[in-house]
């Protein structure tokens, strides 16, 4: 067996990758539940449907982007490149909080216009709680990020501190779990928009 393998296999059996897989079950159980319901409200109360609205597929855009830099985080910190790993954490805060920013925008636009409304309608009752609660999961991994980010720069600043940092299991493995949160963020919102692109039509 490789030393690959037997990292592979130790991060498969690790509690924390154990609580990851089922906080990542709870939350897919979660979405599922939130766009059944509206499916099933949708077709059975005869609802008028709602039209994605258009920044939703920017956000898209912007949340590939995030996840594009955490593999390039990743990569980096395999590579014990110290400039790059703390610069590519950087802008996966950056574009976390333009996700959040333009998502915020969206629904005040949309309170604006009068197009979709709390009062307007069931199905906009479901686009605003679905695409708040992902909201709230991309706000909640964010604080990790940061720790990563504030712990890099402090830590990495003679040769031997580097070598210690980058050479810590436990830290690659939080890292790793980080990039597959971020990665199944990333998952749940391209369905969900998916989704909302497709009741939109029937």
């Amino acid at each position: 067996m490789t030393t690959q393998e037997r990292e592979d296999q130790q991060f498969l059996f690790h509690p924390y990758n154990v609580m990851l897989v089922i906080l990542l079950f709870g939350l897919s159980m979660l979405f599922l539940a939130l766009t059944l319901a509206y499916a099933y409200t949708r077709y059975t109360m005869n609802i008028s449907t709602i039209s994605v609205p258009f920044m939703f597929y920017v956000n898209t855009l912007v949340l590939l982007g995030s996840s594009y830099t955490m593999i390039l985080a990743k990569k980096a910190y395999v590579n014990d490149d110290t400039t790059a790993y703390q610069n590519y954490l950087k802008y996966t805060i950056w574009l976390s909080v333009l996700f959040l920013g333009l998502q915020a925008i969206t629904w005040l636009w949309l309170f604006k216009m009068n197009q979709v409304s709390l009062a307007t309608s069931t199905a906009s009752g479901y686009l605003y709680v679905i695409s708040f609660v992902h909201l709230l999961h991309v706000v909640a991994g964010l604080p990790f990020i940061y720790w990563f980010l504030r712990t890099a720069r402090k830590v990495m600043v003679e040769p031997v501190s580097v070598l210690v940092y980058f050479s810590d299991p436990e830290k690659r493995l939080k890292l790793r779990l980080l990039t597959l949160y971020w990665h199944f963020l990333d998952i749940l919102w391209i369905y969900l928009v998916v989704f909302l692109l497709v009741v939109s039509f029937f």
